[in-house]
């Protein structure tokens, strides 16, 4: 596997274990997260990583397989380019029901080098 394509998968694992770490100290709900604005913003700047960093793997090698790579990528530039327009439950339903399975994605790809 190329390089640079090694060094992304391992930027959006670090970025999916800083949102994990981020609640050793908050708590896992909702309502808490809802009330941190660091906490958001923090997690939001995680997943504009996360999304730069899928979308130049799939620009170097579209073959790679990263479930909802695409709608990954199409949260990125909502977070970016709509910041005034960026729901809560959304960031929220990505953080407690994609992160999971994208992290199993990367490190299985990152077993398989």
């Amino acid at each position: 596997m190329d390089e640079q394509i090694e060094k992304w998968l391992h930027d959006i694992k670090s970025a999916i274990e800083e949102i994990e770490d981020y609640f050793t100290v908050n708590e896992k709900t909702f309502q808490s997260f809802r009330n941190n604005t660091i906490l958001k913003r923090a997690i939001e700047r995680d997943l504009e990583i996360i999304g730069e960093a899928v979308n130049r793997i799939l620009n170097k090698e579209p073959a790679i397989q990263i479930s909802n790579a695409r709608k990954i990528v199409g949260a990125r530039n909502h977070i970016i380019h709509s910041y005034d327009n960026v729901s809560e439950e959304n960031i929220w339903a990505i953080v407690i029901n994609h992160l999971p399975l994208l992290k199993t994605d990367v490190e299985g790809l990152l077993n398989n080098l």
